[in-house]
């Protein structure tokens, strides 16, 4: 299970499915057991974290840091703030100043109704943070910051690790441009039907999208036949 949440997020999860085995949360640059304790954890490095905050701050983009733990914000109003309490389940920490918590940042998230800003945004912080952090939208109004070097992909072939289970026997399925990485570490890769196109053509399998019941069928068509 990959997530790009908070450890937290991953709870209802857990008790629904039963799961057992470790966990990836904030796109795999954390990895927890299924108790929530942390196993493996990367953070972004304070200076780009730092460097990321002041351009989203300049650009006029609501920030999120998810730090210790927590997810801390400024404006508890803004959009899409309900819609990640509702995926984690949890409250945000609600502070005047977010530089506290940037030395010890697993992610930090521009939000914006402006999708084609964020989109612009994407690959000009990413140029200016030269590599000292990944830069990827998880969705169209999330832009991502994660520590570099630990995208989906890495994600993958850690846990492929941990679990003695060879890249060719695992399958992933995803539905936003980060999860390409995480496609090209898998034997199998499915796209969700919502998919942009170039994550669709990265893909190995297109199901139906996240509305029409598309990873049931991604299993029962792909998955299961593959066994």
């Amino acid at each position: 299970m990959l997530h790009k949440a908070a450890p937290v997020g991953l709870k209802e999860l857990v008790s629904a499915l039963d799961l057992r085995l470790p966990m990836g949360a904030f796109n795999g640059s954390t990895v927890c057991g299924p108790d929530l304790t942390t196993l493996s954890e990367v953070l972004i490095p304070e200076a780009a974290a730092r460097e990321a905050l002041a351009r989203f701050d300049a650009e006029g983009i609501d920030a999120w840091v998810f730090a210790g733990g927590g997810w801390h914000l400024r404006d508890p109003s803004t959009p899409y703030t309900d819609l990640e309490r509702r995926t984690l389940r949890a409250e945000p920490d609600v502070v005047a100043d977010l530089t506290p918590f940037l030395s010890e940042a697993a992610k930090i998230v521009g939000v914006s109704r402006d999708h084609a800003r964020l989109a612009a945004l994407e690959a000009s912080l990413a140029a200016d943070l030269g590599g000292r952090a990944a830069v990827h939208r998880s969705q169209a109004y999330y832009l991502d910051v994660t520590p570099p070097g630990t995208d989906k992909g890495g994600f993958v072939r850690d846990i492929g690790c941990r679990l003695g289970i060879r890249p060719e026997r695992i399958a992933t399925l995803g539905d936003a441009g980060n999860d390409v990485a995480m496609f090209r570490a898998s034997g199998l890769s499915i796209a969700m039907g919502n998919a942009e196109a170039a994550v669709k053509e990265a893909a190995g399998a297109v199901t139906a999208d996240n509305d029409s019941d598309g990873f049931a069928e991604a299993i029962e068509r792909f998955v299961l036949a593959a066994v």
